[in-house]
């Protein structure tokens, strides 16, 4: 059964500040390892749907998905209509500035379809997952990196 996962990090920024870069899906590629492109179909709030190409070395593959929360200042969340994942960011001011919180959940399990790509294709789901954490580390550094230069 797929876990969910969370990653967090401290950016010494204003939650709007970050939630400027967070919420620009077009910049996506530019912080994830794993996305090539995401493209809103619209006006990013709930009920806009993506289009996204995401990959893992010389594997590329589709996928769609629809906000679910979009809360400025606060929080963002998309489903994955192929997987049933939600992937989230989720912004909490502090003392020194925001925390941002980046979480895949996974409430009803992937789908049959899924499982058995990240089988076939992915190595499995306990290196997937692994792979996951690595790139969600990586992207909240690259969002940090960016927020903090004022990029």
């Amino acid at each position: 059964m797929p876990k969910n996962l969370e990653v967090s990090i401290e950016i010494a920024a204003s939650p709007e500040r970050v939630w400027a870069v967070v919420s620009d899906l077009k910049r996506m590629p530019e912080f994830s390892p794993q996305c090539v492109r995401m493209l809103p179909l619209g006006t990013p709030k709930t009920g806009t749907w993506t289009i996204n190409i995401n990959r893992d070395g010389k594997k590329f593959w589709p996928t769609t998905a629809r906000i679910v929360r979009y809360e400025p200042n606060q929080a963002f969340a998309f489903r994955i209509n192929e997987n049933r994942s939600v992937w989230s960011y989720t912004l909490e001011p502090t003392a020194s500035g925001t925390r941002l919180i980046e979480r895949r959940d996974v409430p009803n399990g992937t789908t049959w379809l899924s499982r058995t790509a990240v089988n076939a294709a992915l190595g499995g789901e306990q290196p997937f997952e692994e792979l996951l954490v690595r790139g969600m580390n990586e992207t909240l550094d690259k969002i940090k990196t960016a927020v903090e230069a004022g990029r």
